[in-house]
């Protein structure tokens, strides 16, 4: 891997081309435990534009203008009233823009098979920035780095002020205008009547919260592409797997399978012996990868068998409310749910059981479920416990459901998609969708270097791994 040489060749403050009409808008009981999380940091690899450079710099700044007026919280800052309440205020001040040259960094670097290089921890700044630094720094940036044949365009924005759902608002929105859009096909919804929405203060020591996670351990980080047939194996064994000692007749198996297979492409919701009966009885493709994931870890650990193991998703929680929030509510709408099992048991048990534990989970967070932990948290308000304290943690963020791909800024779709260096420790994972669509997911797997040694190592794992496209 060649040594990347960036250099920075400008900064500057980009600020929305029209003044805000939002005032303020107070954080929620999601928006506030984010506060000691780093800022998300993603973005996309490109091919060279057909115009120049330069050209393409003005064309960003001034197609970043015109989103800002669309989201003016991300050109505001962040501002704690004497009661104790933090808010945005939408004052225009603008985010950071910054050009970049990297002129021995390629595509082919960037892409090539192995761990993610250094390199990429480069097209973004703000790194470990704490969103309580929003008081104080933009709540957002905008950084374009140039390659040897190709662009990265990276945007870094404060995590109390947006989840994955918004970020990608933002930044589909951000490429839409580049294009060339006279108006934008999504407006978010900046309100904060909500079931989110508390009078709950949660009181910081002075100079604010610290990290909840070590920043300095030795990690390994790579990109573990599924195929969307891979998936689909994966789905059928956690929803079947149980019935193939059972049924050993090629006749019997076979039925079996093509029920499955119909029941995954959406052609029916369970076999017709009555064993799944509809969608919220079957294992997602999702929750089986999850699964396998979580097996595959815990076992490269070499955990003791009574050691506790935690699987933790976020879920988007708009939907899930009664009545539902709006889709593109504009914040963060997230809650945490953790899954707990022995680590000898979860490895003993086949992956349809630690499946049937992640997708029962899934399935109880429903509107009941996001109201009690809203009261929960208003009567103990606390930070999200961003981290791996145990060893024995995993935690996935993310979700192949973002478009991420979704993201033409004028001359075709996204190369890839990358993150940089904020929120990473051991076990954290997040999800992309595969960039061939049609159900592929790509996972971004942070491990200690001898736990990503042994799923590399994982029969079990990998044979569900592809070349990425």
């Amino acid at each position: 891997m060649p040594s990347s040489s960036a250099t920075l060749i400008s900064k500057c403050t980009i600020f929305p081309d029209q003044k805000s009409n939002v005032k303020t808008l107070k954080l929620s009981v999601s928006d506030i435990p984010m506060l000691s999380c780093q800022y998300i940091q993603k973005g996309v690899l490109l091919t060279a534009p057909p115009i120049s450079f330069d050209d393409l710099v003005v064309f960003l700044k001034q197609s970043i203008s015109t989103t800002l007026s669309h989201f003016p919280p991300l050109a505001g800052r962040l501002m704690t009233d004497p009661d104790g309440h933090v808010h945005i205020t939408c004052n225009d001040a603008g985010i950071e823009f910054l050009v970049v040259k990297s002129p021995k960094v390629s595509i082919h670097d960037i892409l090539c098979p192995g761990d993610v290089p250094n390199c990429v921890k480069e097209f973004f700044t703000f790194d470990k920035t704490l969103s309580y630094s929003g008081h104080f720094k933009p709540l957002a940036a905008v950084q374009v780095t140039e390659l040897v044949d190709g662009v990265f365009i990276g945007s870094t924005v404060n995590h109390a002020v947006t989840d994955g759902t918004s970020f990608w608002h933002f930044f589909n929105t951000f490429a839409e205008m580049t294009k060339g859009a006279s108006k934008i096909s999504k407006t978010p919804d900046f309100s904060r009547n909500t079931v989110f929405n508390s009078q709950a203060v949660l009181k910081f020591p002075p100079g604010g919260p610290t990290v909840t996670f070590a920043g300095n351990e030795p990690l390994r980080e790579r990109i573990f592409h599924f195929t969307r047939e891979a998936i689909l194996k994966l789905k059928y064994r956690a929803n079947y797997g149980r019935f193939l000692t059972k049924q050993t007749n090629s006749e019997g198996l076979g039925k079996l399978r093509n029920d499955s297979w119909k029941s995954v492409n959406g052609e029916t919701n369970g076999l017709s012996n009555g064993k799944v009966k509809n969608s919220n009885d079957e294992i997602s493709s999702f929750q089986s990868l999850c699964a396998q994931l979580w097996r595959s870890v815990t076992r490269a650990r070499k955990l003791e068998i009574t050691k506790t193991t935690t699987f933790r998703m976020a879920v988007n929680c708009r939907h899930r409310l009664d009545p539902k929030l709006e889709p593109y509510y504009f914040g963060n709408a997230i809650q945490s749910i953790p899954t707990f099992a022995p680590a000898g048991e979860l490895l003993a048990k086949d992956l349809g059981w630690s499946a049937d534990l992640l997708h029962k989970n899934v399935v109880a967070h429903d509107d009941g479920t996001v109201r009690g932990g809203v009261a929960d948290w208003e009567k103990q308000p606390r930070l999200f416990p961003l981290g791996n304290s145990d060893g024995a943690s995993i935690t996935m963020g993310s979700s192949p459901r973002f478009p991420m791909y979704d993201n033409d800024f004028g001359w075709g779709r996204p190369l890839a998609v990358r993150s940089g260096r904020a929120n990473k420790f051991d076990g954290k994972i997040s999800a992309f969708p595969g960039r061939e669509g049609n159900g592929s997911v790509d996972l971004e797997v942070v491990l200690a270097p001898d736990t990503m040694a042994g799923i590399e190592n994982d029969a079990e794992f990998m044979q569900y791994v592809s070349a990425i496209v």
